[in-house]
């Protein structure tokens, strides 16, 4: 008997995309929390805000996907847009 092992990747398309370099400072910034949907996510983030906010963050925009299956609303997308910077959470 054979056994055939399948690769499901795709070939990459255009440019590796990169990370976008830290905020030199979080004091007096606009944080955005991008909520998946999932269980845990929301408790994480209460206490993440929490922390941001001790640090001297200005600002939080704290948004939750309608489902985590499905991808962010556009009008989602451009509320987080406003951000310093956005955490995109996982919370299972």
């Amino acid at each position: 008997m054979t056994l055939r092992v399948l690769d499901p990747r795709l070939f990459a398309e255009g440019e590796p995309i990169r990370m976008a370099p830290p905020l030199a400072v979080l004091d007096g910034s606009v944080v955005g929390l991008l909520d998946n949907a999932k269980i845990g996510t929301a408790r994480f983030y209460d206490r993440l805000e929490a922390l941001l906010r001790e640090r001297g963050v200005r600002e939080i925009v704290r948004r939750r996907k309608p489902d985590s299956s499905r991808p962010v609303p556009r009008a989602m997308l451009d509320e987080l847009a406003q951000a310093d910077a956005i955490v995109s959470g996982i919370g299972d």
